[in-house]
């Protein structure tokens, strides 16, 4: 979508996730009640082992089984890393110009996606919520893989051995500013075959397993396991590491400007949003141009291992009585539908597939 209407990152990431309770419920099904225990991840088709927050000895087990299941490589060069750089800039550019399909480009604070090849529904987009109900766009909703990541990145990593040829048909560049972040999320595994590869530029940064958002302020789990990104390092993921725990980037991890380009491949029978409908009149249109609002300046490092308090957290607790009133307010639609989830959700953001 060209524009996601959120106008706050705790609203956006609300609707972006399913509620944590479902995630556990997956697991405590063959097991009674699940009591005492706070995350379960499957060991093997015919095995399971349970995971407490609180035992040392299982959370390095679980540990071992993420860093097993990952592959980095170090494949592309400062020089290279510079001129791919240049063109994700142009793609940026472009996008602030209005010059993609309205379902290329997805918005959010301090995060912008840009779908090229395939593009899919989640989040907010979704009619329903939880782990596979996503639906890939019919195809012409988004922009074609632009020809410089086939020639530049694509090539260069079936050169290498990390690929085979043909095996991309959907790229995905997130751009992140200073405190940007991606919830907690397995990539649907309805959608995507694997392994799921990363490349990552303009800056270092942590990929992050098994962690829990909550909010008010922006507040994020001890991870399972931490998994540095370099400039130009390529990351795969499978077993494991793609399919049985969640992943995710901290706002304490995005220091600078930092990109991650995402080489997936669609599955034959991943499921389309009204595939029988033609394209809407808007799916063509261009996007009004829209104003550069772009930061490159560095973060504080001490500032980003800070709580996140968001203006609008700072608002409510200056003027409280406010708050209370824009509840009853017959205008304020938006702000009553979060005080519904929050009575629902005691604040725990809840996580999804992606």
């Amino acid at each position: 979508m060209a524009a996601s209407g959120f106008s706050d990152l705790r609203e956006k990431l609300k609707s972006m996730t399913p509620h944590r309770d479902d995630y556990e419920n997956k697991y405590q099904a063959s097991n009674g009640s699940g009591k005492g225990r706070k995350r379960k991840y499957r060991e093997s088709d015919d095995d399971e082992y349970e995971h407490s927050d609180d035992s040392s000895d299982l959370r390095e087990q679980e540990a071992r089984r993420v860093r097993s299941s990952v592959v980095q490589l170090s494949i592309f060069t400062p020089e290279e890393c510079a001129r791919i750089e240049e063109k994700i800039d142009e793609v940026v550019a472009k996008a602030e110009s209005g010059l993609y399909r309205e379902h290329t480009v997805d918005r959010a604070p301090l995060r912008n996606k840009y779908f090229f090849g395939e593009g899919y529904t989640y989040g907010a987009q979704l009619e329903r919520r939880g782990p596979g109900q996503e639906r890939l766009y019919r195809k012409g909703e988004v922009d074609e893989i632009p020809n410089w990541v086939h020639e530049l990145v694509i090539k260069r990593l079936v050169s290498n051995g990390v690929i085979p040829e043909g095996f991309v048909n959907s790229a995905v560049i997130n751009d992140y500013q200073p405190g940007g972040c991606i919830v907690s999320h397995v990539d649907p595994l309805h959608i995507f075959a694997r392994p799921i590869v990363s490349v990552s530029f303009f800056s270092d940064s942590a990929l992050c397993f098994g962690c829990r958002f909550q909010f008010k302020p922006i507040r994020v789990s001890e991870p399972v396991f931490v998994l540095p990104v370099r400039r130009g390092s390529v990351t795969v993921l499978s077993g494991y590491a793609a399919d049985d725990i969640t992943h995710c980037i901290r706002p304490q991890d995005i220091k600078e400007r930092r990109a991650v380009i995402i080489l997936r491949k669609t599955k034959p029978d991943a499921p389309r949003l009204d595939t029988d409908s033609p394209l809407s009149s808007t799916a063509a249109l261009r996007p009004a141009p829209l104003k550069a609002k772009r930061s490159h300046r560095k973060a504080d490092p001490d500032a980003a291992h800070r709580p996140r308090v968001l203006e609008m957290d700072k608002e409510e607790n200056r003027h409280p009585s406010l708050s209370h009133h824009r509840h009853h307010s017959a205008s304020s639609e938006n702000y009553r539908r979060r005080e519904e989830d929050h009575e629902s959700s005691g604040r725990k953001v809840k996580m999804r597939r992606h």
